[in-house]
Parts: C-alpha cells; structure tokens; sequence
C-alpha cells in the first residue's frame, strides 16, 4: 500500500475521479472538503449541495471523507483583499488568492497535522520533474487547463502534489465518472468567483461591503463623454454600461483612476487603445533561478499564451502589441514546453 493521500473534493466530477484513480493506483485515500464561503452560492464550488456531493462520491467509492471550515480563513485572505483591490480601482484574482492561502497553505498545514505526506486535487494541470525540480505545467487538456491559476503553488508543496486529471482530457474525466456511476458525472462545471451569485452579482456583493462611487467618463482629449455610477465596477476593456451616446464608434476603458476623490476618472478610446508594448508589473517571482529562455505569457484564467520577455523583473515586454491587462490581474510565464517558469502581479502601464 502506498502513503495515504488527503483529496480535496470540491464535489465536481474531477475531483471525484481524482480520488477514484488515486484508489486504482493503490494509495490509501482520505477525502476532505473545505467549507470556505458561508454565504449564498449558486455559481461556484461553496454551496452546501457541493459538500453534499462530496460526501456522497466519498461513501460510492468507501473513503474516508471529512469537511474543515475555514470559513475565516477564507474572509481575511480571499474576500478582503478581493473588495480591498475593487475600491482601489483593480481587477482581482480571487480563485489565485484562494489557490495561494486556503488550498496550497492552509490545507497544507491541516495534512501536516494529520500526517499526510501526499495531497491530491482534481486540477487540470501536471507536476512535471526538471533537473531544478518538480515544476508545474500544462494539463493535457489545453481547453481545460488549469495551471494559471495553480502558479502560485510553492516548489515544497509541488513535490508531494498529485494531479491525477491532468494527463486526461475533460471528456476522459466524464467518461470514467460515468463508468464508476459517481453522482458527479454530469454535474455542470463551476463558475470562477464562488461567492458572486447569479442572482444577485458583483454590485450587490461590493456595495453591502464598500461605498460604490459614480466617476466621469473621458475621452484621450478630456472631454466629458459619460458617467459610470460605480467606478468599483469598471475594467479594463470594458464596452458596456459607460453612459456613452449612440451612434458613435464603439469606445473602450483603457485607463481608470480612482486616486483623486471628486476626480475619479474612467478613459475610454478606440479599439487601438486597448493594445501596449509593455506590460508592467507590481511584482515578479521566478520559480527557482530566472531562465534565459523563449517565455511565453498568459494574462487571465482563460486567455491567449503570446510570447515576450520580462525585462528587469518590472514589465512584460511584448513581441506583438498585446491587449492592455488590468492592474491586479496574474502575469504567468511559461516556457516552451508549458512549464511554469515565473509569475507576478499586472500594475497599472500608463497610456
């Protein structure tokens, strides 16, 4: 028998076919769940039919399977700063953050406690062995893929990780949940933000929490052109709800500033305006030594990976015009084989 493996099991499909093929493989496996967000939840992996579904996958397959709430945990390091970066005028990355401080710490921590040597997730993505050690890279699945939000997974903690999914496709994970008749099967995929809900969105969500401010909307002259009621909710590329006139060519946020109060300002232009040479950074962390390798970037959860290179550990230089990232958004750097190399913090690239 191999060493006993906890499984976090959100109570998805591929979290319940991660344990399932940890159990093939002959490890003795122990599912835990994470109570992380006690609010309403209709959209991501927090509801209580999640944890439901968990415990029910758990007794399918005859494991043991216990719940942790780290519900505090959870509103310090993932809801705070997600409404902290809002009202200064940034776009968050809420499901990093729960990566970084709840799943790759705190959890990490509790099997330390416990005595597990390995720990188990159903992430789309691979732990890939290099002479400098074991990296992260890309799932199989390219659609599916999910090593852009695990960047931030410590070299220690990669070494006694197991991602089961990730040599599989989305289909090969249905198709096995299905042989196994787990309850998961079928069971839609999970939004990225847990705690925003359908029903009610993000506004509602901020505005319990932070005072939303109304800000002018500008052209690149500085001229008056709109009005947004709540700057808080304004991004980068954004299109829609800026109290523009009709019958115009369509304008874009290209910059926005919240810093001056009774000036807050939000930049629209044209569709050209959206691009930049430079990405800058607040922040850059190599994984092991910095490499002298052709990088390749990716800049949101599901977006494009284009090639550049970081220059001085402060900006992104691109080799084509890439789209403008909004400040607080996650900079990760692979190589050419899909291996995260470095990732870092998008701050604000002046026009």
């Amino acid at each position: 028998m191999s060493s006993p493996v906890m499984v976090a099991m959100s109570g998805g499909v591929d979290s319940s076919v991660a344990a399932a093929l940890l159990m093939d493989a002959g490890h003795e496996v122990v599912g835990v769940t994470m109570k992380l967000w006690g609010g309403p939840s209709d959209t991501g992996c927090c509801a209580v039919s999640d944890v439901d579904d968990a415990r029910r996958v758990a007794d399918r397959l005859g494991i043991e399977h216990h719940v942790f709430n780290f519900g505090e945990d959870f509103e310090r390091d993932v809801i705070e700063p997600y409404v902290a970066d809002h009202a200064a005028g940034r776009t968050p990355n809420p499901c990093i953050e729960c990566n970084r401080h709840l799943k790759f710490d705190r959890l990490v921590r509790r099997a330390d406690a416990l005595g597990f040597d390995m720990i188990a997730t159903g992430h789309h993505a691979r732990v890939v062995s290099t002479p400098a050690g074991p990296r992260l890279g890309r799932g199989v699945d390219a659609a599916k893929d999910q090593s852009y939000v695990l960047h931030v997974i410590e070299e220690s903690v990669l070494a006694r990780m197991l991602l089961p999914v990730g040599e599989l496709t989305k289909a090969d994970v249905r198709r096995l949940a299905m042989d196994l008749d787990l309850r998961t099967a079928q069971k839609p995929e999970s939004q990225d933000v847990c705690f925003i809900t359908n029903e009610h969105g993000r506004a509602a969500f901020l505005g319990q929490r932070i005072p939303l401010k109304p800000a002018a909307v500008i052209d690149r002259s500085g001229e008056q052109v709109g009005e947004v009621e709540s700057v808080e909710m304004v991004t980068i590329g954004q299109r829609k709800g800026l109290g523009l006139a009709g019958g115009t060519d369509p304008k874009y946020v290209v910059d926005i500033d919240v810093t001056a109060e009774g000036d807050r300002r939000v930049m629209v232009g044209e569709k050209a305006g959206l691009t930049a040479p430079v990405t800058e950074l607040e922040s850059w962390r190599w994984v092991g030594v910095p490499v002298d390798v052709p990088l390749r970037f990716q800049c949101s959860a599901h977006g494009r990976v284009e090639p550049g290179r970081i220059e001085d550990g402060r900006r992104v230089v691109w080799d084509e015009p890439h789209r403008r990232v909004a400040a607080g958004q996650s900079v990760v750097g692979y190589d050419t084989d899909g291996v995260v190399v470095g990732g870092g913090i998008a701050g604000r690239t002046p026009l």
